[in-house]
């Protein structure tokens, strides 16, 4: 074998390594969107429809015409998505759009099932939904699954669809949390209860629920706006640069240093990146120098362009 035939062999079995990785790391990313996504079945499910309470978004429409028509939430979610995911294409990139459309199908599938199956099986074993009369509860405990599965779902790089793509839009482009966004668009759908079941008291609560899923996004989602700076000690410092650049989409410094115990120069690899972002990095370096050292620093603030903006 010639020294030019060994090194296309080696090329090729990283480039197959790389995709393996990649693939795997897809497989356990959805792996998770369907948990989180059973976690919010269960919230809206056992405890909000069976009470009569009301979410935001598309899923709020849903269960509405469920209640005047008995048409399945899961079919009016995947209805109502159809529109909004064909925008996401253009605005939030392929991998967004085509991860929300799993995510709107797995949603679909999980409701269905959920009030068809999983609902009467409950209904057997503890003889009634909901599991709680006490209408406070119940939007406690189904509102903070909710959210806590949403939350999830955005780490993930997806969404469950509806207004949540909406949200995840105007927060691309201005500094205002997610939760924050999905509570001003919300309020508007679950204002349409009362004209639906003329009851201020479950309003009241409907709106509880709200306000519980948007804190519970934000909280989940804490990490996503804290940013860290990495270093990176390598043998490949050019390679991850560029990597990184063309990857994970942001500006990488290299500092000139000198290992004090080698007495050798290096060159070190510098990025500031958001935290959900670090994993990627670290992907990256795994996969281009498992040896390389990597320290990873939490920063107070980060201003400028991709982070936040400077505030009067």
């Amino acid at each position: 074998m010639t020294s030019v035939n060994f090194i296309i062999l080696q090329q090729n079995n990283l480039y197959l390594m790389k995709n393996k990785i990649s693939i795997w790391h897809e497989i356990k990313s959805h792996i998770i969107i369907t948990l989180a996504i059973i976690l919010s079945a269960i919230g809206w499910c056992v405890f909000l429809i069976p009470n009569q309470m009301l979410g935001g978004g598309v899923t709020g429409l849903s269960t509405i015409i469920y209640w005047l028509t008995g048409i399945p939430t899961g079919v009016m979610i995947f209805v109502f998505n159809a529109i909004l995911i064909f925008i996401s294409f253009k605005s939030l990139g392929k991998r967004f759009a085509i991860s929300t459309i799993y995510s709107v199908v797995v949603t679909s599938v999980v409701f269905y099932l959920m009030q068809e199956y999983f609902v009467t099986l409950i209904q057997e074993h503890f003889g009634s939904i909901p599991l709680s009369d006490d209408r406070l509860l119940a939007a406690l405990l189904g509102s903070a699954l909710n959210g806590v599965a949403c939350g999830i779902i955005f780490l993930e790089g997806s969404s469950t669809g509806g207004t949540d793509v909406i949200a995840v839009m105007i927060n691309k482009y201005r500094n205002v949390t997610i939760g924050r966004l999905s509570l001003f668009i919300n309020v508007v759908v679950i204002s349409c209860s009362y004209f639906v079941f003329k009851d201020l008291e479950l309003l009241i609560y409907s709106y509880v629920g709200l306000m519980v899923t948007s804190y519970t996004v934000d909280l989940t989602m804490n990490g996503s706006k804290q940013s860290v700076q990495m270093f990176i000690f390598s043998s490949q410092p050019h390679e991850i640069a560029d990597r990184v650049g063309e990857e994970v989409h942001r500006g990488v410094t290299i500092i000139k240093g000198t290992g004090w115990y080698s007495k050798k120069e290096s060159e070190i690899v510098m990025v500031v990146v958001r935290k959900t972002e670090s994993q990627r990095v670290i992907r990256i370096v795994k996969q281009l120098d498992p040896a390389a050292f990597v320290s990873v620093n939490t920063v107070m603030g980060v201003y400028g362009k991709g982070f936040e903006m400077m505030k009067k």
